[in-house]
């Protein structure tokens, strides 16, 4: 029996921890058997972004996957750059174009139905490209003179091809939406005004104000805030940081403002790239031989720092020292510009009920010093554009939202991203900007709003099976520029061959696929039990699962945190009790 299909949504742990639902799972496995096709349509189904996330998605999906009980997690990220180089918006026209179309076309019919989006970035433009395909007339109003949001202002192009963010973007905009740029919320139109002229209104205006630090020396010359630094950096604007330069956080944000820092002089001020003619000379020989000097100073210690590990273990690679479990008592000023930072010795982070409450040493105090001091502290969301009769405010000064669907307090208004749930990773605002469209949408098509068919259960009739020595084979870290090599704005990761690849996703415990157990046949034999290999069936009494059975009765147990999908069990089965299945409901495209 299949019981609840939401089962096994939750059941695969790569699908359930990605915050758009994309079977991770399915897409690497096809990867593995060379269907690369259908593997970026798995990939792309769920996630308007999927080249730019397999650059610079927070992977939450790999935290999750189940081979890294057994040694390290598939490099699911890396994989799907792999499939979207060749099939995605990126792709160099040696394939067919607009592969995406089959799961993400242009809808077939108009509705007289009209929303704004209110900013560019990651969650509106995911709203955006859900309510267009729904027929909906979107208009999206973005505040700079590019869309993109913090994809465009906030991630290095170091990390993300500027071509390949464009592009991305550009297959939205061809569903047939409507963008005023330069076009600032407060200042050239306002909500009320929106909500007036249009059906519904989504608002994903991003945390775009950094946060500084109420100290001695904070308004100094060469005290930055990192949000800032970043966004002048991709702007293309010149920043004079000096030989040294002290960061300070724990987060991704530090770890960007500091490679960045690392390259300051690779941004070319009129466009934002390397000059190709300099890209290698003795100056930027000399910054990598340590002439300028890059510190990372957090609170936390290395193991405890909120930033991803990897960000952290390129940073390293880069040079960037850190300092840890410190925080800074004053910065030291000498005629008007920092020349450093007076440091003192974090004792404890939190405090008994596990708030952050950071105490520290008084008496011990160092200095580091520094040309430019970096504040990655925290950013902030500029409530005040959204006007007196605006949707009300949540006490950490963000949009109050319904979490589910991103409503606020106004009936026609939806907020997602930043501005309703604060900093978070870029995954988490494409999942926003998706849940609010299907709200709206419910909201403004009434009973003729779209509904997902119903997933079911595929039996398979042949299986994967995992050679004998399937867990000694190791992870393969996709391939990154070699150090030496880093300079200008080169992505430094550059993505898998074909061969890395498949040998890469063929590590897949293919965990969506599900062992099915049709209870009326089942003679509770045990043979399953006998021959599998790694003691994930078992038979216990009833009433160790559930106090309310029987005492007499027996239970079939599964630990799906072991499973290697082997299918054993289903061959030994005598009265074919057991089969396997694939679900094929949330993520997986229609057209298989």
């Amino acid at each position: 029996m299949t019981g609840s299909l939401e089962y096994y949504d939750e059941n695969i742990p790569c699908l359930a921890a990605c915050p758009v639902h994309t079977n991770a799972g399915m897409y690497v496995a096809a990867i593995a058997d060379g269907l690369d096709e259908l593997a970026y349509l798995t990939a792309r189904l769920p996630n308007p972004f999927a080249s730019v996330c397999g650059r610079v998605c927070a992977a939450p999906c790999e935290d999750a996957c189940r081979r890294g009980a057994i040694d390290r997690p598939i490099a699911i990220r890396a994989l799907k750059r792999f499939v979207t180089e060749q099939y995605g918006p990126e792709n160099d026209g040696s394939r067919d174009a607009h592969t995406w179309d089959r799961v993400a076309a242009a809808p077939e019919a108009d509705r007289t139905t009209r929303v704004a989006i209110v900013g560019g970035g990651p969650a509106g433009l995911a709203a955006a490209h859900d309510l267009r395909r729904h027929g909906h007339q979107v208009t999206i109003y973005e505040a700079t003179d590019k869309l993109g949001g913090a994809m465009w202002l906030g991630i290095p192009e170091y990390r993300l091809d500027r071509t390949v963010l464009q592009r991305d973007i550009d297959a939205i905009l061809e569903l047939g939406i409507e963008v005023h740029y330069e076009t600032r919320l407060g200042d050239d139109v306002t909500l009320a005004q929106l909500r007036n002229d249009y059906d519904a209104v989504f608002v994903g205006i991003g945390a775009t104000l950094g946060r500084g630090l109420d100290m001695e020396g904070s308004d100094a010359d060469g005290v930055l805030k990192a949000i800032e630094f970043l966004v002048n950096m991709n702007r293309g604007f010149h920043v004079d940081v000096g030989e040294r330069v002290l960061v300070i956080g724990g987060g991704d944000v530090a770890m960007d403002a500091a490679r960045t820092a690392l390259r300051a002089d690779d941004y070319d001020e009129a466009a934002g790239r390397a000059p190709v003619a300099d890209a290698i000379d003795a100056a930027r020989t000399a910054m990598r031989a340590g002439a300028r000097h890059i510190t990372v100073m957090s609170l936390e210690q290395r193991e405890e720092m909120p930033a991803h590990e990897f960000e952290v273990e390129e940073a390293e690679t880069e040079g960037v020292d850190f300092v840890c479990g410190r925080g800074p008592a004053r910065i030291v000023v000498d005629h008007g510009h920092v020349t450093g930072v007076e440091t003192k010795r974090v004792v404890r982070l939190k405090d008994d009920e596990g708030r952050f409450a950071p105490q520290f040493d008084e008496a011990d105090i160092q200095l580091i010093e520094a040309d430019t001091v970096i504040l990655a502290v925290g950013q902030a969301i500029d409530l005040e554009v959204l006007g007196p009769e605006g949707p009300e405010t949540s006490p950490r000064r963000t949009i109050g939202v319904d979490d589910q669907t991103g409503a606020t307090s106004l009936a026609d208004v939806w907020a997602g991203g930043d501005a309703a749930k604060g900093p978070r990773s870029l995954i988490d605002a494409i999942a926003d900007g998706r849940r609010s469209a299907a709200d709206i949408h419910r909201a403004l098509a009434g009973e003729e709003a779209a509904r997902e068919e119903p997933g079911q259960m595929v039996t398979l009739r042949q299986f994967h099976r995992l050679d004998d020595i399937y867990d000694s084979y190791d992870r393969i870290d996709p391939p990154t520029l070699e150090t030496g090599r880093r300079v200008g704005l080169s992505e430094v990761e550059i993505g898998f061959d074909a061969l890395s690849a498949r040998a890469e996703a063929s590590r897949c415990l293919r965990c969506f696929a599900n062992i099915q157990l049709d209870v009326e046949k089942c003679v509770l034999c045990a043979l399953c039990a006998d021959v599998c290999p790694v003691d994930v069936i078992s038979l216990v009494p009833a009433d160790e699962v559930d106090e309310r059975a029987p005492a007499e009765a027996t239970a079939l147990v599964l630990d799906e945190s072991r499973c290697i999908r082997c299918a054993l069990c289903i061959e030994r089965c005598p009265p074919d009790a057991l089969s396997m299945g694939v679900w094929t409901g949330t993520g997986v495209p229609a057209c298989l």
